[in-house]
């Protein structure tokens, strides 16, 4: 694939504030809200309530819509709503999910614990179905010279969605009941639903399939078709392979703070604060960089810093538990965090990138459904092994593992860029 570099004559502030970054803001915070009320404000709920950890664990799996998304795509690359191919279903989505969300507190979890299963699975669906038309919505928004940035910028307000609830609803629930808890944090899907009402449909560049058939058939054919398929292979391999070091390295990051002798609060106040602003700025840094780089070297130079900054968590596993925490203990802890973090951002900015720049505009939807489902299956499939390794391996020889299984997608590098 060739180098993808900015030919266009404005400056990156100017392409910062202009309006379609506006709009990636926007979808970015009305993707990563939904999510992150799944996976931070519920199980919070569930646990003060007194349900099992076991039952909790379960939960995990009402993200598998994320890895599944592929299979319902097509339907919105093939039919249109009354306001258009994406802003119709997306406004649908996004109804359901203002809808449904509120639900969830008008439960009881000691006895409704299984409804609360199926209506969780229902938002994770229509939270999906939102993504998907919000990445094909993107990637028809932006012209090529801006992907990068655009891409930066959305998963970038995806990140700070979680602080709603992570963070303010966790507060709200101290001084509010769960019913208000939860009808609060679903308003914040409103300026999404703003957008949607306010912004125009994509420039249609190529015509939309006018069968069901070509819509499922056609995007696959295409991309196994258009570089051949041993290219089409490799590129699905890298897709898998980019970041799947540093996701199984992260997977355990709480349990591994509290094995080194951190307390609770100290991970709250350091680690995670560290872990979120330096990726917001990794991110942002990334797609502005990406503009001088190129798409293709970004990725080579971004993965690099992803994957050695994995060793950060080695040399914490080396040191061991600290049976006292001091400043440098404190100040190791919030280092290793922020570089994981800054590079995380900086690869995650060139990956996404990467992957819309592969989706041909006339099967958005489906292509880029393909490819994130594919690379979803790290987080909730792979992932699921890591306490398994910790067990058998020891802390420091699992990040050891995970900097070496981060080896072959910088290989890949080598064919897909």
């Amino acid at each position: 694939m060739n180098n993808i570099p900015s030919t266009e004559a404005q400056t990156w502030y100017a392409a910062l504030w202009n309006r379609r970054m506006l709009i990636c803001i926007l979808t970015g915070f009305s993707s990563g809200l939904p999510l992150f009320i799944l996976i931070s404000l519920l199980p919070a709920w569930l646990r003060t309530e007194q349900v099992d950890l076991k039952a909790i664990g379960l939960f995990a799996l009402i993200q598998l819509p994320f890895t599944w998304k592929f299979l319902w795509a097509p339907l919105f690359d093939r039919y249109t709503l009354p306001l258009g191919r994406r802003r119709g279903w997306l406004l649908l989505t996004q109804v359901a999910l203002l809808l449904s969300l509120p639900l969830l507190g008008q439960l009881n979890p000691q006895l409704d614990l299984w409804t609360i299963a199926y209506l969780a699975l229902v938002v994770s669906f229509f939270s999906a179905s939102q993504d998907i038309v919000i990445d094909a919505y993107r990637r028809e928004l932006l012209p090529d010279a801006e992907l990068g940035l655009g891409n930066a910028v959305h998963v970038n307000a995806y990140k700070i969605a979680g602080l709603v609830p992570g963070s303010l609803s966790l507060i709200l629930a101290d001084l509010l009941p769960w019913d208000a808890v939860f009808s609060i944090t679903a308003l914040f899907m409103l300026p999404g639903v703003a957008m949607t009402l306010l912004v125009t449909e994509p420039q249609l560049r190529y015509q939309a399939p006018r069968t069901l058939r070509a819509a499922v058939v056609e995007p696959f054919h295409e991309f196994l078709t258009r570089n051949g398929w041993q290219t089409a292979l490799l590129i699905l391999g890298f897709i898998f392979f980019y970041k799947l070091g540093d996701s199984m390295a992260t997977a355990l990051a709480t349990p591994f703070y509290l094995d080194m002798g951190f307390s609770k609060t100290q991970i709250g106040l350091v680690a995670k604060n560290a872990g979120l602003w330096p990726s917001v700025v990794g991110g942002l840094l990334g797609g502005l960089w990406m503009g001088q780089l190129g798409i293709n070297r970004a990725l080579w130079l971004f993965g690099l810093l992803q994957m050695v900054a994995i060793l950060g968590f080695a040399w914490l596993a080396w040191l061991g538990p600290q049976t006292e925490i001091g400043s440098f203990e404190l100040t190791a802890l919030a280092i290793v965090v922020g570089v994981e973090a800054f590079g995380v951002g900086l690869g995650t900015a060139a990956f996404v990138a990467f992957i819309a720049h592969t989706t041909h505009p006339a099967y958005t939807a489906t292509q880029f459904a393909l490819f994130t489902s594919l690379a979803a299956v790290p987080r909730t499939v792979v992932n699921a092994a890591t306490g398994f390794l910790v067990e058998s391996l020891g802390w420091t020889l699992f990040f050891i593992l995970c900097f070496i299984l981060a080896l072959p997608g910088m290989l890949l590098l080598l064919k897909v860029a």
